[in-house]
């Protein structure tokens, strides 16, 4: 049970219902070990700090850059230089009632069973794909429960693995991305306030799990778009044949399209718009870059409508023919495809943008 000052500090958290003193001793002997110490650690550990979680690790074997910190708030100006677990403990010194544990390594195949071995439950908070399927991975052979999150721009998903039943981070994203597809905060920024909203949501499934409260994220991914303050979630199943088979699929294996959160009913892949277009289907493909963008390339037969006037213009578009839409790498044209779909369009989106219909249909299409 936890000591008087305990009782005190965590008074307006074990008065709520499902917590009490019971849970809060849950969350005093948990052990927790978080990926990452930048935009979603920065939202992640203080809260689970200060919510009473005994022993936090952190992982994460980069230095502060100047360029973190908008959003990576654990961190200061003072701090650039210095590693991220260094000054991730040092902030959370002064919040945690638990223990805080460094490793500045990166986790790797190598050494993620070892690291995890001494935790109770897995934070995903990387930057990268290839990450996120080790972190998968590992939390399930060690049998341990897994938060994660991703942001990027506008935007982010949050999603749990549960280990021993339901569906995991590969039976959502069964084939790795290929990296040069994949927009990364470099080169398409992201909004500081994402990271708070996607972390705390994040930090939020992590206590539940602890606690024992509600009902996990597992088999359910919840998006969130800042642009539109809104928020959706959709459910998706265990892959048949990977169950069959009793292990993961190669990440570069192809599998039959099933209902899933996947391509099937978001998004068409360049080859996939190719033949469309070669077999003359009645599609308007519809371009929302800038105008400076479709002037270096464009995919013939688009028309242009910038995301940001696209609201403004959908009676340019023919309600009653399906819409394609296309960006740079897919991430405005699943906006797109919001707005399309919430004025009633049928309406999809290009999986990687002009960029991967130059990677794999036409090579002749510029690259920027």
């Amino acid at each position: 049970m936890p000591s008087a000052p305990d009782r005190a500090r965590f008074a307006r958290q074990i008065t709520l219902p499902g917590i009490g003193l019971s849970g809060q001793e849950r969350l005093a002997a948990a052990r927790v070990l978080v990926i990452g110490a930048g935009g979603l650690g920065s939202a992640v550990l203080p809260t689970l700090a200060a919510a009473g979680v005994g022993t936090l690790g952190i992982v994460d074997d980069d230095a502060v850059e100047v360029s973190n910190l908008h959003r990576q708030t654990l961190h200061t100006g003072a701090d650039v230089g210095r590693l991220k677990v260094e000054s991730a403990a040092d902030r959370l010194a002064g919040i945690a009632a638990g223990t805080v544990e460094t490793h500045a390594v990166r986790l790797t195949a190598e050494n993620a069973a070892e690291l995890l071995a001494e935790y109770d439950l897995l934070v995903d908070g990387s930057d990268n794909f290839a990450t996120r399927y080790l972190a998968n991975d590992t939390a399930r052979a060690a049998g341990v429960p897994l938060v994660w999150g991703a942001i990027s721009q506008y935007g982010g998903h949050v999603g749990v693995v549960l280990p021993g039943e339901g569906p995991d981070y590969r039976d959502l994203f069964p084939v790795e991305p290929d990296p040069s597809s994949v927009l990364t905060c470099a080169d398409g920024g992201v909004l500081p306030s994402v990271c708070g909203v996607v972390g705390g949501l994040m930090a939020t499934e992590v206590l539940k799990l602890l606690a024992g409260l509600g009902r996990p994220l597992s088999g359910r991914v919840t998006s969130y778009d800042a642009l539109t303050g809104r928020f959706r979630e959709v459910a998706f199943k265990p892959d048949p044949d990977r169950a069959a088979a009793g292990a993961p699929l190669p990440r570069s294996a192809p599998r039959p399209q099933e209902d899933r959160m996947t391509a099937n009913a978001d998004e068409i892949n360049a080859p996939q718009l190719e033949q469309l277009l070669a077999d003359g289907a009645p599609v308007q493909l519809v371009d929302v870059r800038e105008p400076w963008e479709a002037e270096i390339a464009a995919i013939p037969g688009s028309k242009l409508l910038p995301l940001g006037a696209l609201p403004s213009s959908l009676g340019d578009l023919d309600p009653e023919v399906p819409v394609i839409a296309y960006c740079h790498h897919g991430v405005r044209s699943e906006r797109a495809m919001q707005i399309l779909r919430s004025a009633g369009l049928d309406a999809r989106h290009l999986e990687g943008g002009i960029d991967a219909w130059s990677r794999s249909v036409d090579p002749g299409t510029p690259r920027y």
